[in-house]
């Protein structure tokens, strides 16, 4: 049996979850089950609102274009948030959309981003990035939303960082071309400590940066392969390494 029921529209609402709650839909997401999807009476939903774990609801119509939805069970508990830490420098919207899908879709717990020297653009709105957080996470069975941080400048993002915590920082001129050796070697993969990835711009980083990553303790540079990748790219490939290494997916 499949770890989740995909067959059932998953919709993000902010109200607290109980059962017996009948809940107003707002009218993008009425518009969106009754229209879009043509769903009708009776019709189950399955709810989140990264507190209280999943709920199955029955959509109730109280009109053409409105509808309430009925909670009637939980389907399944909330989870403890991921504690893997995704900082990255901002990209232009469309690969920002994409990117900001794929780390929570990756296991992200919290994304920050972060503005280096060689970063493209600063405009950035938490609104729309934590929008695409709550798409991805409808849309693949993720009960926990990560944390959307306010943007820092990296050395404040890295002074943010806990001691204990392991940066897992993308550079293409890593010593350790094997970026499995590498992980294994930063940490005991049967009881790793706590991570966080950085990813820079398309231009890379300064030497001066550079330098004060790799200074940072608990701090490891990550090769990831002959290929230049983009930056978009490269958080799905750190990501996946990490997990599959260090992370939940071991």
């Amino acid at each position: 049996m499949a770890a989740y029921d995909f067959t059932a529209p998953r919709l993000h609402v902010e109200a607290d979850l109980r059962a017996g709650l009948v809940l107003p839909l707002e009218r993008a997401q009425a518009g969106y089950l009754l229209t879009v999807l043509r769903k009708a009476e009776g019709d189950r939903v399955h709810l989140f609102n990264g507190r209280d774990g999943e709920w199955r609801a029955e959509i109730r119509p109280n009109g053409r274009k409105s509808a309430d939805l009925a909670l009637i069970e939980q389907t399944r508990p909330q989870p403890a948030p991921a504690d893997l830490h995704y900082l990255f420098a901002p990209l232009k919207t469309g690969r920002l959309d994409y990117m900001a899908q794929k780390a929570v879709e990756m296991g992200a717990g919290l994304i920050c981003p972060v503005f280096t020297r060689y970063t493209q653009g600063e405009r950035l709105k938490l609104d729309r990035l934590r929008a695409n957080a709550i798409e991805a996470a409808e849309q693949c069975g993720i009960l926990a939303i990560p944390e959307i941080a306010e943007p820092a400048r990296l050395p404040e993002a890295l002074d943010a960082l806990e001691p204990g915590r392991l940066l897992v920082f993308c550079d293409e001129d890593a010593a350790v071309a094997d970026p499995v050796a590498a992980l294994r070697a930063a940490a005991d993969p049967a009881s790793p400590p706590p991570l966080a990835v950085l990813v820079g711009p398309e231009g890379g980083f300064s030497p001066d940066e550079r330098e004060r990553i790799a200074g940072r303790p608990a701090t490891v540079a990550l090769s990831l392969g002959p290929r230049i990748l983009r930056a978009d790219t490269a958080a799905v490939a750190v990501l996946a390494l990490v997990q599959a290494v260090l992370g939940d997916a071991r």
